[in-house]
């Protein structure tokens, strides 16, 4: 059986292993488009900062893994999937056959289309190469300024800040990381922020970039302009479908997978970033970009490439973040669910917050800030779906005490 893996990232790694634990002989082909070992682009904040070497920022520490492991790796950019004759093209004509076929090919950097993206000093940071470019130019004392400050520029802003660089964030919502904070925690992230010296700009956009010197002048959509050495642009992700346009391969946002990972066509499946799965709340398609459950989706999608059974629990919202040294967490539906009840508890001198939303006695989502404290509790009380019963009341009335609850209801005696 000859498997093929299209992307390199943490879905495309743990899909090939599980492969060749529950397909001894398979011949397993692991495509990524960079000249880089497989690596995590998660770990690039800490390259940044200097934390640790390229060779840290590896899925696999051990030079001879993948061959150990018979794991084909080849480096190419795959431009189009053939079904019919079973091969993905290849950006240089070349083609490579499959039996089975699964895509992982994640997502790509959003380019806002604004006057000056293109000039030299404006970056994203979503590739090896991008963070050694602007390693070159965020030296201590640089001035930088960072286009949108969701997850992935929160961690990004962190890496900037250990190298002593003059930060200004400009995020077009209403609050930091609005895609992971309610709007009171997504606001007391932004005091955290500019009390450690970043200047933040809410409600913003950036209109248009412009060279002057060896600056970069920005000018945003509140009048205001923002002079920089260099400009990163973390405005957010989209998948990486592109290649898969006439494949016949069901798309929307995502790759429309069901609980296998199959997609609708039989022998092709994928797993990631790149796709459109089954909510674990709502059980309706959504995208949700996060390594857990792209790990999670990469095992389904494995046991069923080799023959096996398995399902896909859902795409579950697990979200930790070291903003500045503080940390925040988001876990299920933490936005709320219509009909639901909700209980917010707010300490904003000791920036300290948590929020419970519940649909009837269940825990479906939960937000906090500053504790660090048994938060895995929150999420296995969401993850569980755990009817809490008279819990229920107590949390409405001091939600502080989940972990107690999390501990009555999983440790009951029969």
């Amino acid at each position: 059986m000859k498997h093929v893996i299209i992307g390199n990232g943490p879905a495309g790694v743990v899909a090939a292993e599980a492969l060749r634990r529950h397909d001894p002989q398979a011949d397993i082909t692991l495509i990524g488009e960079e000249a880089e070992a497989p690596y995590s682009r998660m770990a690039i904040p800490y390259f940044l900062n200097g934390s640790i070497p390229d060779q840290g920022t590896h899925l696999r520490k051990a030079g001879d893994h993948y061959e150990r492991h018979g794991i084909h790796l080849h480096q190419g950019r795959v431009v189009r999937v053939e079904p019919e004759s079973q091969t993905v093209v290849f950006e240089d004509d070349s083609e490579l056959g499959y039996d089975r076929l699964l895509v992982a090919s994640g997502c790509y950097p959003v380019h806002p289309s604004l006057p000056g993206i293109d000039l030299p000093g404006v970056h994203t940071c979503w590739t090896l190469a991008d963070a050694r470019a602007i390693a070159a130019r965020a030296l201590p004392g640089s001035r930088v300024l960072q286009i949108g400050a969701g997850f992935i520029g929160c961690i990004i802003m962190e890496a900037l800040c250990a190298r002593g660089v003059k930060l200004t964030v400009v995020e077009m919502g209403d609050r930091m990381v609005p895609r992971m904070m309610t709007p009171k925690a997504g606001t007391m992230i932004r005091h955290w922020v500019e009390k450690k010296g970043v200047t933040v700009h809410v409600n913003a956009g950036v209109t248009q970039i412009v060279a002057k010197g060896e600056a970069l002048v920005a000018t945003l959509s509140d009048g205001a302009t923002v002079e920089a050495d260099v400009v990163i642009c973390a405005a957010g992700v989209r998948p990486n479908v592109a290649f898969l346009a006439g494949s016949g391969i069901a798309v929307g946002h995502g790759v429309h997978v069901d609980e296998h990972m199959r997609t609708d066509v039989r022998n092709i499946f994928a797993a990631g970033d790149v796709t459109e799965a089954s909510g674990f709340h709502t059980g309706e398609r959504e995208l949700n970009a996060i390594q857990p459950n792209a790990a999670d989706q990469a095992r389904v999608a494995a046991i069923n490439m080799a023959g096996g059974e398995a399902h896909f629990q859902g795409a579950l919202a697990i979200n930790v973040l070291d903003t500045l040294g503080m940390i925040s967490t988001s876990f299920g539906q933490w936005w709320g669910v219509e009909g639901g009840e909700a209980v917010e508890k707010v300490d904003e001198k000791n920036f300290r917050y948590l929020s419970l939303q519940f649909q009837d006695d269940i825990l479906v989502g939960a937000t906090s800030i500053g504790r660090t404290d048994h938060v895995g509790a929150l999420r296995g009380l969401v993850q569980g779906r755990l009817r809490l019963g008279a819990w229920k009341d107590k949390l409405m009335q001091d939600p502080t005490q989940f972990m107690t609850a999390y501990i009555s209801q999983t440790q009951k005696t029969s």
